[in-house]
């Protein structure tokens, strides 16, 4: 009697031990597979304006959030070293411009001299013409003729060199102001390096500096972009990163805006790794308006890579490994392999190695 009981408890004991399995059939259903992404909202066609000069900020002429036209004067950087080249350059500019004019002091000065040259060299011709001819006449002496000849070769070699230095010095003040005024346009050029401009019609969304700082060339003084655009700048994991694909449908959620999506698609996929944090950047542009005030927002977006609306679909716990199931058959279980198409976070989709009668188990 007691072995009975002892053996019926062990019966009772093994029966309680024995886990149910769990069971499911494939069935159809609609499956969307996405690759998850955070990023922030982006101005569209945005550009850091960058300093093309050292120097300290003067003028700041706009402030974050106002609109500008392309060519506006958005900033002014001073230097001592480039106004001082600009003052010199406008100095010897002015002074080349005067010296090369007519009627300029150092051209009058010559001019002069060379009428008192031409004065003296045809009262010396007249002079020795009269002697020439006293001397054909014997009315003359030989000394006479010889000094009157003397007195107009000088002369008149006095009045060729003062014409040739006139010459001289008008292409040499002419050659002065030629490279006094190309000194004084590349300074011109260089002050318009100190005058930071916008190249587009946009809107302010970023200013780095503030009036009396020190700027070195290169260094970003403000950040600018569309007036009425903005754009989605993602981060995808570079496990992700090859399903997702330009063109593709994204759904985007705003950190400050819970209860609103919005849709947008992938325009671009970057090829560079991101190292610190194992992503590619990954840009899409709103399908729908998104106030250009959203710029700057933190998003999160679904990246929809793959839909099939009538799959073949089973619960991904039934998974053994990467691609294998077991199913009960005659009262067998066996396992069997499948090959996965759709599949998100609950289902896979089956598209070959089961069909909707067989029964799985785990």
């Amino acid at each position: 009697m007691k072995r009975t009981f002892v053996l019926a408890a062990v019966i009772v004991m093994l029966i309680s031990c024995q886990k149910k399995r769990e069971t499911a059939r494939p069935q159809f259903r609609s499956l969307t597979e996405s690759v998850y992404a955070s990023g922030n909202i982006l101005p569209d066609n945005e550009y850091r304006l960058h300093a093309l000069a050292d120097g300290y900020l003067s003028k700041r002429l706009v402030d974050e959030g106002d609109t500008v036209r392309a060519g506006q004067v958005l900033f002014a950087i001073e230097s001592d070293q480039q106004s001082i080249r600009m003052g010199n350059a406008r100095t010897n500019y002015e002074t080349a411009r005067v010296n090369a004019a007519a009627g300029s002091p150092v051209l009058a000065e010559l001019e002069s001299s060379l009428q008192s040259a031409r004065a003296k060299m045809q009262q010396d011709s007249v002079n020795y013409t009269r002697y020439k001819n006293l001397w054909d006449n014997n009315a003359t002496s030989r000394i006479e003729l010889d000094r009157a000849t003397l007195a107009y070769r000088t002369s008149r070699n006095d009045f060729a060199a003062l014409q040739s230095r006139l010459q001289r010095t008008r292409t040499q003040l002419q050659s002065d102001l030629t490279n006094a005024r190309s000194q004084y346009e590349l300074s011109a050029v260089e002050k318009g390096n100190y005058q930071l401009t916008s190249r587009i019609n946009g809107r302010i969304y970023e200013v780095y500096k503030e009036p009396g700082e020190l700027v070195r060339r290169g260094e970003a003084v403000a950040l600018l972009g569309d007036q009425g655009k903005v754009y989605l700048r993602l981060n995808v994991d570079e496990l992700d990163v090859e399903k997702v694909k330009p063109g593709q449908a994204v759904l985007v959620k705003l950190d400050s805006y819970p209860d609103k999506v919005w849709k947008a698609n992938i325009t671009k996929v970057y090829p560079m790794l991101n190292t610190r944090d194992r992503t590619f950047r990954v840009d899409a542009h709103f399908t729908e308006t998104v106030p250009p005030q959203y710029s700057g927002l933190t998003a999160e977006a679904n990246i929809v890579v793959r839909q099939n609306p009538k799959a073949l679909a089973v619960p991904k716990s039934f998974l053994i490994g990467k691609d294998s199931v077991m199913i009960e058959k005659n009262g067998d279980v066996q396992k069997i392999r499948i090959r996965k198409g759709v599949e998100n976070m609950e289902y896979v989709e089956v598209k070959a190695g089961l069909t909707p009668e067989m029964m799985l188990v785990k």
